[in-house]
Formats: C-alpha cells, structure tokens, sequence
C-alpha cells in the first residue's frame, strides 16, 4: 500500500538519493551527509512558495518510494488559465512497474485539478524513452517542441 503527501524536510535525503539514481541524474546530483546546502535552500523555497508543491510517494513503512515536483503556472493565455507542471519524477526501481508511478501521476494531475488547472504538462529528456512511453500511455501528449538553455 502507497500514499501521498508533501515532503517533509526529513525526507530530503531519500529525495535527493531518487533525483542521482540514473545515469542522468547521477552526473548531476550530490549524494552526501548531511545533504549539500543548496538541497537545503530549494526546498525551503518550495515549501515557502504557494504555487509549489514538492509530494512523495510513501509505502507502508513510511519510506519514500517516489517524489515528483508540482508547478502552479499562472498564464494569460487561454482566457489565463492555469497550467500544472510536473517534474523530477521518480520512483524507487524495485517498485516500478507495481503501478505506483501511474496512480502518483494521477494523483499529480488531481491536485492540478482542484487548484483550477485548465492542462497539466510535464517534460521529459529525451533519452529516456522508457519515461515518454509511460506518459504517453497516461495520457500525455507531445504537442509541442521543448528547448532549454543552461545558464
């Protein structure tokens, strides 16, 4: 059995472990004790801001399985509907394929849902080709070309 519920700043190591466990994410994360600073000073900016939303996914034992970030985007497009962003998804590797990546998902796209969000989108790399097929078979959709720019 698996829960969701707002990350506590207990939980920032295992959140942190999950972001560095692939090969992307372990070229570009920190695992250490205690967790870097600057793991420290995002999340207390998350937790500060109203229209975010960082969630875990817990199982029986109250261990993190999964986390995923939740973005509230104010837009004037659209009549200025709202839109949700989810990113950062992960889920513990001897849980995927139990159904609890699509059932967080869902519960992502529901909390978009009661804050009003007319679409929820979401971006994934494009190495990941295991990742795009999921979200396709959720729903998701790649209308559109993603571009990013490091500063």
């Amino acid at each position: 059995m698996h829960s969701f519920r707002l990350a506590r700043p207990s939980d920032l190591a295992a959140i942190v472990r999950l972001l560095a466990d692939d090969d992307l994410g372990s070229a570009r994360e920190i695992v250490a004790d205690p967790v870097d600073a600057r793991y420290l000073s995002a999340f207390a900016a998350i937790e500060a801001d109203a229209n975010q939303m960082l969630a875990v996914a817990i199982d029986a034992s109250d261990q993190v399985v999964g986390c995923l970030q939740l973005s509230f985007i104010p837009g004037l497009s659209r009549t200025g509907m709202w839109r949700g962003q989810i990113e950062s998804v992960r889920v513990v590797r001897d849980v995927r394929g139990s159904g609890l990546g699509s059932a967080f998902i869902e519960w992502a796209i529901g909390q978009c849902a009661a804050r009003g969000c007319g679409l929820v989108q979401l971006t994934s790399d494009k190495t990941r080709a295991d990742s795009i097929r999921f979200y396709e078979r959720l729903g998701f959709v790649a209308s559109h070309e993603g571009l990013k720019r490091t500063l």
